[in-house]
């Protein structure tokens, strides 16, 4: 059987099944901790959004947590992302 590595939650969608909340949950602590790569606020502030709103109640808090070390610009980007990524999927 073949292992898969998920970076992304596009890549976890696999078939008929929806990403979790939890795998989105981890997505952002991935991206606000820079494991795989360079820290990335927005990106983690999308995948916390998109998390709380699938039911992760510590996504909002940690959403709320990293939007301190954001500019609202920043924020207005990562909700819009969290938007697309939303209607797409």
């Amino acid at each position: 059987m073949a292992r898969f590595e998920m970076h992304s939650a596009d890549m976890a969608i696999m078939g008929e099944k929806p990403v979790s909340a939890d795998i989105l949950f981890q997505m952002g602590l991935d991206s606000a901790s820079g494991r795989h790569g360079d820290t990335d606020l927005i990106t983690a502030h999308k995948w916390f959004n998109i998390a709380a709103l699938k039911g992760n109640k510590d996504a909002a808090r940690y959403r709320k947590e990293i939007s301190g070390e954001m500019s609202p610009t920043e924020i207005a980007e990562a909700q819009r992302s969290a938007r697309e990524w939303l209607s797409t999927h």
